[in-house]
């Protein structure tokens, strides 16, 4: 029987020919990340299993907005020099874990990787097996290892052509509308088919940084060359990509043809609120604020096309705008590219880089009965702020639209 890309690269990682769902195995793991330092020198454990494969990031709360924030990164730089680890990229030297450990050669294609973060996911955009293992994080940090139940498989065809002005934000928003939001529910996810061809890595980054949002534990995309092609200089070890044989057994198949799909949002409390930007055009939301940034949409070409739309234009009065690219790397490259520079003329606050305003700690709160359209993955109830705040989610060129507009707008009216 053929092997879908999870289980091939789960098998491989447990020494074995094959697995199938709903076995139990260990597995090695590539690489992790290390929040869990702490709770390892607890155990008395004075040593982690490879220094050189652990990665360390700060971004929820940086810079630290309060004493005890400060401490815990004051604790942190001790614990790393402690253990050696080779990979810490603190806040002014990094920027959001997802984008930074990418940037530096964390994640390639055929690898297992386990993260303390839910939207660990993110990493199956290269073709990687990369997961949430919080839970189990002081395990991996000693031994290397991590247990697994082998996900079922579902295969989600992209047809079609994506029409210009979508991106994978829309494709996502529609795809969850359609399958709500347990469509992945502790399942690896492939998505395939012309669409996901077309994509930028940027815009399939996207999709799989949501994979949590349908419950994945695996959201995976093949590599080609544009994979190669973000990977080359960043990885420099030997990998080899993975597919699905032919063979292969899917729980479900899903197709959806997007050549008629248009901007959508995601209305406030669940992300599988998706509907089509102009079905809300006449409701006049009216925001407060607008925040380009996050793990899930803040890479440079996000920025770019905001700032295409927010050119020799200005943030509507009402409003603040909050920009923060997803990584240093990324905001040099803005800055370069005159982005940032648009941006700031337009009246945006264009921020560092952090995880601050998406989950509500600092740099962006939102206070009682406030609305936000966000480029961000999550608008649960009080996720930015308030539980009386409302937040919508939407691509970065809706974002920049309303931003304009002072109200949740077709961004294709702007362009």
């Amino acid at each position: 029987m053929g092997m879908t890309i999870a289980e091939k690269i789960l098998a491989a990682h447990a020494g074995k020919d094959s697995v199938k769902p709903g076995q139990y195995i260990w597995c090695k793991v590539d690489a992790t990340s290390g929040h869990q330092l702490k709770a390892l020198e607890d155990l008395g454990v004075d040593r982690v299993w490879d220094a050189n494969k652990v990665y360390m990031v700060d971004d929820h709360q940086a810079p630290p907005p309060t004493v005890v924030a400060a401490n815990k990164v004051k604790e942190l730089r001790r614990l790393i020099k402690k253990y050696g680890i080779q990979n810490y990229f603190e806040y002014g030297r990094g920027g959001i874990l997802h984008q930074v450990f990418a940037e530096n050669g964390m994640y390639a294609p055929g690898e297992l990787i386990a993260q303390s973060d839910s939207h660990s996911t993110a990493g199956g955009v290269f073709n990687a097996c990369v997961t949430n293992a919080n839970l189990d994080a002081v395990h991996v940090l000693a031994f290397g290892e991590l247990w697994f139940r082998v996900p079922e498989s579902v295969r989600v065809v992209l047809d079609g052509n994506l029409p210009e002005w979508c991106v994978g934000k829309d494709v996502i928003l529609k795809v969850a509308a359609e399958l709500g939001t347990d469509y992945g529910l502790y399942r690896s996810v492939e998505y395939v088919g012309p669409v996901a061809e077309q994509m930028t890595i940027a815009q399939r980054w996207t999709i799989s940084n949501m994979g949590v949002e349908v419950g994945a534990k695996f959201a995976l995309f093949e590599a080609d060359q544009k994979t190669e092609d973000f990977l080359r200089e960043r990885v420099t070890r030997d990998y080899e990509p993975v597919k699905a044989d032919a063979g292969a057994r899917y729980e479900m198949e899903y197709e959806f043809d997007l050549s008629d799909l248009t901007p959508m949002v995601a209305r406030p409390g669940d992300p599988g609120n998706g509907v089509p930007v102009e079905s809300v055009r006449n409701e006049k939301v009216r925001i407060d604020q607008a925040f380009l940034g996050s793990c899930t949409n803040a890479r440079l070409e996000d920025l770019e096309v905001a700032a295409k739309i927010l050119d020799g234009k200005k943030v509507h009065p009402d409003v603040r705008m909050l920009v923060s690219p997803s990584s240093q790397e990324v905001f040099g490259e803005a800055l370069r590219a005159g982005y940032l520079e648009t941006l700031h003329a337009a009246g945006a606050l264009v921020e560092h880089s952090t995880c601050g305003p998406c989950y509500g700690g600092h740099l962006g709160v939102l206070g009682d009965g406030e609305t936000c359209i966000s480029s961000s993955n999550r608008n649960f109830k009080g996720r930015m702020g308030s539980p009386t705040s409302n937040v919508w989610l939407a691509s970065p060129a809706t974002v920049a639209a309303s931003a304009i507009a002072g109200e949740i707008v077709d961004p294709r009216e702007f362009l």
